[in-house]
C-alpha cells in the first residue's frame, strides 16, 4: 500500500503545479480594465465571457482531479494502521527488542574488543631497539 501512496503524492504534486502554471498563463478578467471604461472592453467586463477556452477547461478537470487526489489522500492517511505511544516511547520498546534478540541468540564468535578495552588489557607494545641507535 506504501507504493500507492507514493505514487498518488508525486501525481498530486504534479497536478499541483501543472495548476499553478497554468493560471499563471491565462488572462485575467480585470486585465483590459486599465484600458479605459469609454472602450468596448468595459462593456464585457462584468457581463458574460461566453465560452470557455482550452486553458480554463484543463484547469477545471485538473481542479478536480487535484480535489479527488486530495481526498484520496486523507483516506488513506485515516485508515493507516498507527503505533500508540511517542516516538522516544516507540524507540526504547525497539532498543529493548534488539537487547532480547542479542541476548537470546548464541554467538558464534567472540565479539572482538574495543579500542578502549583493548588499551586496558594488554600493555603497550614496545618497538624493539635498534644497537645502532644512540639511546
Amino acid at each position: 500500500m506504501a507504493i500507492w501512496t507514493n505514487i498518488i503524492i508525486v501525481v498530486h504534486v504534479l497536478v499541483a503545479l501543472a495548476i499553478i502554471g497554468l493560471v499563471l498563463l491565462q488572462h485575467g478578467k480585470g486585465a483590459d480594465m486599465g484600458s479605459g471604461f469609454g472602450g468596448g472592453a468595459s462593456s464585457s467586463l462584468f457581463g458574460a465571457t461566453g465560452s470557455a477556452n482550452f486553458l480554463s477547461r484543463t484547469t477545471a478537470v485538473l481542479a478536480t482531479v487535484f480535489f479527488l487526489l486530495s481526498l484520496a489522500l486523507a483516506y488513506i492517511a485515516s485508515t493507516a494502521p498507527r503505533e500508540s505511544g511517542s516516538v522516544v516511547d516507540r524507540a526504547a520498546a525497539r532498543a529493548q527488542k534488539k537487547e532480547v534478540e542479542q541476548n537470546a541468540s548464541p554467538s558464534q564468535d567472540k565479539p572482538a574488543p574495543s579500542a578502549a578495552e583493548a588499551g586496558k588489557a594488554a600493555p603497550p607494545a614496545q618497538a624493539p631497539k635498534d644497537k645502532n641507535v644512540p639511546q
